[in-house]
């Protein structure tokens, strides 16, 4: 298969798995790996995360709108490509270590039914989605789902709860932001039994099992839920890596499902739990980790040569993690991340 079959398709290859496909001159790498299953590391696919940057070999690509920070002038000068913005010219070499022969899911659209509306904290809501009976819908904890909302808007979450208990219903925790279209509805006038439509697995944010290293889950905030899916997820399978959660927020009330952490390291000897607040006031009486949750792991680890890495919450944690973590000498492909990106964040280009 070559580029010259026609014109306006270009042959995509990854290296070093050797995985090869089309993409359009009109169509973006990601989208084209994604619709063809082939894994490419992503997070938000709109130009603010840079999680699918990558190294251009050779060949050509334009590059669509997209957030410096995601992919600076000079890192595009350097050969780096952003493939969720990015669309072939010509053939193009990229080399992505993330790649993997097997595992990507199917990606459905289907609808769902409201099972649970639980309120975890004054601005945190546990939703559980009920999948259709006569559907099976598979995916990785730790990867997220699409809402798809009218006027072709879609709004993204990470699901809460790991593959094998999806008979008890699909959760996910969505914070409220006032003035988002649909938060403002979850938080105001979404009950229970209503259909919303979903598209999905989506993301590259899920455990490596081929590892023995132990293990580094930082959240902030909402970024707990796929940490959630990930821990129920080396549950079941007994995996027994150690496992150190970090979890941050600026009021304790920000850990909204510490008692659901309590009662994991009851049961898994190999998980350990800190929690780190930024900005306790003195009714909160908080006795435990203070300051910037990134940062307590590095008080903790400060040699992370040896460890793997999964951080998920908002850009700014996640961003400084990396900075930070490769210093303490973290390799960078034992990073895996997942910014959660809001719709402001998207639109800041």
């Amino acid at each position: 298969m070559t580029g010259s079959a026609s014109p306006s398709v270009f042959q995509i290859t990854i290296e070093p798995s050797g995985r090869m496909f089309a993409v359009a001159a009109n169509e973006t790498i990601l989208a084209a790996g994604i619709s063809q299953g082939i894994n490419l590391p992503y997070g938000c696919k709109d130009g603010a995360c840079g999680s699918c940057k990558c190294k251009k070999i050779s060949g050509t690509v334009h590059h669509g709108q997209h957030q410096s920070k995601a992919l600076s002038d000079a890192e595009e000068a350097e050969g780096f490509v952003l493939a969720c913005c990015a669309s072939p010219t010509s053939d193009v070499v990229l080399e992505s270590r993330q790649v993997t022969l097997a595992g990507a899911f199917a990606i459905k659209k289907m609808p769902t039914r409201i099972k649970l509306l639980e309120k975890k904290s004054h601005d945190v809501m546990r939703l559980l989605l009920q999948m259709p009976a006569n559907d099976t819908f598979a995916y990785h904890a730790g990867q997220y789902i699409e809402f798809l909302l009218q006027g072709n808007l879609r709004r993204s979450y990470s699901m809460a709860s790991a593959p094998h208990l999806i008979d008890q219903g699909l959760e996910l925790h969505i914070r409220h932001m006032p003035g988002g279209k649909f938060t403002d509805h979850v938080f105001g006038t979404l009950k229970e039994r209503d259909i919303l439509r979903i598209e999905g697995p989506y993301g590259s944010f899920y455990l490596r099992e081929d590892s023995a290293k132990p293990i580094v889950l930082l959240a902030s905030g909402t970024g707990f839920a796929p940490i959630k899916a990930i821990i129920e997820h080396i549950q079941f399978k007994g995996i027994t890596r150690a496992v150190t959660l970090y979890w941050g927020g600026r009021r304790p009330s920000d850990l909204y499902m510490a008692d659901w952490v309590q009662a994991r390291l009851a049961e898994m000897p190999n998980l350990r739990y800190v929690p780190v607040v930024s900005d306790a006031l003195p009714e909160d009486d908080w006795q435990g980790r203070t300051g910037f949750v990134h940062r307590a792991v590095l008080q903790d680890l400060p040699d992370l040569g040896g460890h793997q890495v999964y951080a998920c919450g908002a850009p700014i944690v996640v961003d400084s993690a990396r900075r930070d973590y490769l210093a303490a000498g973290l390799p960078e492909d034992e990073f895996y991340a997942d910014a959660f990106t809001s719709e402001a964040d998207k639109a800041a280009h």
